[in-house]
C-alpha cells in the first residue's frame, strides 16, 4: 500500500507491506532514526512522536493510519534559530543518561506544555508517566519539562 505522511514538514510516500508500523516507517522509509524502539508493546513510551499534533506511541499505529497526516519526530523540534525549548532544557537541566528515552520524553512534553503550558513538579510527573527511564530518577527529567515551561526550577 502507498503511504504519504508529512513528516517534520516534508512529505514522505512510500509503498510499504499493509501491517507497517508507524515506528519502522519513520525509521526505516524516511530515515529519522530518533524515535527509538524500545518495547514493542506501548509500554515504554520510546517511540513517543507527535500525530497532528498529538502524542502517540508510534509503535501501536500502523503507518496506513497516519496515510494524510502530519508526523512530528525529535529531529522535527529544533529549527533554524536553534534547538526546541524542551530540547535546550533537556540538556541544560541534564535531564537524560544514556539518552535512549530522551527523544520520547522530549515528545511528551512538548505535548503536555501544549495542553498545560505551567505545569506543576507532581504534574510532569503524572503527564510522564507512559515514558519509561531505566537509569535515571526523573528529578532531572521533571526539572527540564519545569524549564520548558519557563518557570524557575527549584530543587
Amino acid at each position: 500500500m502507498r503511504v504519504s505522511i508529512e513528516v517534520n514538514g516534508k512529505t514522505v510516500a512510500q509503498e510499504v507491506p499493509d501491517r507497517t508500523l508507524l515506528v519502522h516507517y519513520l525509521r526505516d522509509t524516511a530515515g529519522l532514526t530518533g524515535t527509538n524502539i524500545g518495547c514493542d508493546t506501548t509500554s515504554c513510551g520510546a517511540c513517543t512522536v507527535l500525530l497532528d499534533g498529538e502524542s502517540v506511541k508510534s509503535c501501536t499505529v500502523l503507518a496506513a493510519q497516519a496515510d494524510g497526516h502530519e508526523v512530528t519526530t525529535v529531529e522535527g523540534l529544533a529549527s533554524e534559530d536553534g534547538l526546541h525549548p524542551v530540547q535546550r532544557a533537556f540538556r541544560e537541566q541534564h535531564g537524560l543518561q544514556c539518552g535512549f528515552c530522551t527523544p520520547g520524553m522530549m515528545m511528551a512534553t512538548v505535548s503536555l506544555l501544549k495542553e498545560n503550558p505551567k505545569p506543576t513538579r507532581d504534574e510532569a510527573r503524572a503527564a510522564l508517566e507512559g515514558n519509561l527511564c531505566r537509569c535515571t530518577g526523573y528529578h532531572n527529567i521533571v526539572s527540564a519539562v519545569i524549564e520548558a515551561s519557563g518557570q524557575e526550577v527549584t530543587r
